[in-house]
C-alpha cells in the first residue's frame, strides 16, 4: 500500500498531542494505561494517532464520566455485511413469512405497485398471509425477493421504492428489518447467530446461492477495529454500535467485539404481541417509517436515543459538551455522525464520494484514513466529484459538498489505499 496522504493526516493529529509514537510515556506506563496491540497492522501513522487520543481522552487522562465512542458495523467492524448475511440465510433457509392480506405494499411505505406485483408473482401465491414463501426451493419467488432488497428494483428493471428522503432513509436496508415480521425478537437472533457461523467459518472469498444468484457467503471481524473497540472500553469510553442493519442482528454480531444489546442502535422494529412488525422506531417526529439510522438518520438516534434530545431538535447538530468524541464509519451512510464526532473520525476507505471528500479535506485536522483490513479497494483513479456532485440532497439529485463553513470542498484525490 502506498503511503501519502493518510501520513499527512495522521501528522496533523499527532502534532497537536503531546506524545508522537505508539511507545507509551513512562507516566502513561505508571498508570497501566490501555495499549492498542503492536501485533496489529495500521496504516501509516494511524496507530499512533489512535493511541494518543486513548491517552489523551480516556481515564488515563482523568477524564470525567465515559466520554462516547460510536462506530458503524457494516464494513466499519467487520468485512460484509451482517444484514445482507441474515436475509440471504432467510431466503435460502424458507423463513421470509408471506405479508398479511398477501399486500406487499404492507411492508414499506415505499414500495412501488410494479413491485408489490411482482412480488405476488408464482412463489407470492404459493403461501398463505403469515406462512413462510417457498424461497428456499422456488428460485423465481427468491430471485424477485432478493433483486428488490439488493438492487433495488425487480429482476424486470421497475424501481421497487419511491417518494423516500434521501438523507434520513435508504427502503431497502429498512425492507431487511421489515422482513423479519412475524418472528419474536428472540428468533431472529438465532436466524443471525446461524448465518454468522456460517458466514464466519466459510473461506474468504465464498459465495453462496440464493435463488438463481450467487451472492457473498462469508464474513470475518476486523481484528484492528475489534481490538481498537476492546482497548477504548478498558480505557473507559462508551462505546456503541450505530447501524442501519436490523436491530436483533447486529445485537448477535456485537457480541463478538464484546457489547452487549445495550450497546447498540440499529433499524429497530415495533411489536405486538410479542413479534416483530414492518413498523419502525420513529425518530425526530418526522413520520411513521420514514427514518432510520442513515445519514442524518443516524444523528437523529444518536441524539434521541443517547443524549435525551426530543423532537425535531433530534436532526440538529448538539453542542460539542454533549456529543461523542469519536466516530468510525466506511460509508455515506455514516457521514453525518462520524463528521459530529469532536475529537477524531476514523474512516474506513470504500471510494464512497461524500465521506472521503470530507476525510481528505480534513478542515479540521480531526480526520483519519485507513485502507479496508481486509481485500483493501485499489486506488480511485478519477478523483472524488466533491465540488459538483458529491452530496446526496434529500430528493436524491446531486450537489457540491461543502465545508463546515459553507465553502465548496475542491474535487479530491484518492490517497489512502
Amino acid at each position: 500500500m502506498k503511503i501519502v496522504r493518510a501520513t499527512a493526516v495522521a501528522v496533523a493529529l499527532v502534532a497537536s498531542t503531546a506524545c508522537a509514537t505508539t511507545t507509551p510515556s513512562s507516566a502513561t506506563s505508571l498508570r497501566n494505561c490501555p495499549e492498542l496491540s503492536r501485533d496489529l497492522s495500521w496504516y501509516g501513522e494511524n496507530q499512533t494517532a489512535l493511541q494518543n487520543f486513548i491517552d489523551e481522552n480516556g481515564s488515563c487522562a482523568g477524564a470525567e464520566g465515559k466520554p462516547l465512542a460510536l462506530f458503524d458495523w457494516d464494513n466499519t467492524v467487520i468485512k460484509n455485511d451482517v444484514g445482507d448475511a441474515t436475509t440471504f440465510w432467510m431466503l435460502r433457509n424458507g423463513k421470509i413469512r408471506q405479508p398479511v392480506r398477501g399486500d406487499w405494499t404492507t411492508t414499506s411505505r415505499y414500495m412501488t405497485s410494479q413491485a408489490a406485483s411482482a412480488l405476488r408473482g408464482p412463489g407470492g401465491r404459493s403461501a398463505a398471509p403469515g406462512k413462510p414463501l417457498p424461497t428456499g426451493t422456488d428460485a423465481q419467488c427468491a430471485d424477485e425477493i432478493l433483486s428488490v432488497y439488493s438492487e433495488g428494483e425487480t429482476t424486470s428493471g421497475a424501481s421497487a421504492f419511491e417518494g423516500y428522503d434521501h438523507r434520513r432513509m435508504e427502503p431497502s436496508y429498512a425492507w431487511a428489518a421489515q422482513l423479519l415480521s412475524g418472528y419474536t425478537h428472540q428468533e431472529v437472533k438465532r436466524f443471525a447467530r446461524q448465518a454468522r457461523a456460517e458466514n464466519l467459518s466459510a473461506p474468504q472469498g465464498t459465495k453462496q446461492q440464493v435463488g438463481t444468484e450467487q451472492v457473498t457467503g462469508w464474513a470475518r471481524y476486523y481484528p484492528q477495529q475489534k481490538n481498537l473497540i476492546t482497548t477504548l472500553v478498558r480505557a473507559g469510553f462508551d462505546v456503541r454500535i450505530v447501524s442501519a442493519s436490523a436491530q436483533p442482528v447486529v445485537e448477535v454480531w456485537a457480541e463478538g467485539v464484546g457489547l452487549g444489546p445495550l450497546k447498540v442502535i440499529g433499524v429497530r422494529s415495533k411489536q405486538v404481541g410479542g413479534r416483530l412488525t414492518p413498523d419502525l422506531a420513529d425518530c425526530g417526529g418526522a413520520g411513521k417509517n420514514s427514518v432510520i439510522p442513515y445519514i442524518e438518520g443516524k444523528r437523529c438516534f444518536v441524539n434521541q436515543e443517547l443524549l435525551g434530545v426530543q423532537g425535531q431538535a433530534a436532526f440538529k447538530q448538539q453542542p460539542a459538551a454533549k456529543r461523542q468524541v469519536f466516530g468510525a464509519g466506511d460509508s455515506d451512510t455514516d457521514v453525518t455522525f462520524v463528521g459530529d464526532a469532536t475529537k477524531m473520525r476514523l474512516v474506513v476507505n470504500r471510494n464512497k464520494t461524500e465521506l472521503m471528500c470530507r476525510s481528505y479535506h480534513n478542515g479540521d485536522g480531526k480526520w483519519l484514513v485507513n485502507p479496508m483490513f481486509i481485500d483493501p479497494k485499489p486506488q480511485q483513479a478519477a478523483p472524488y466529484a466533491c465540488s459538483t456532485a458529491g452530496y446526496v440532497r434529500p430528493d436524491g439529485s446531486k450537489a457540491p459538498v461543502l465545508d463546515t463553513d459553507g465553502t465548496v470542498i475542491p474535487d479530491q484525490e484518492d490517497a489512502v489505499f
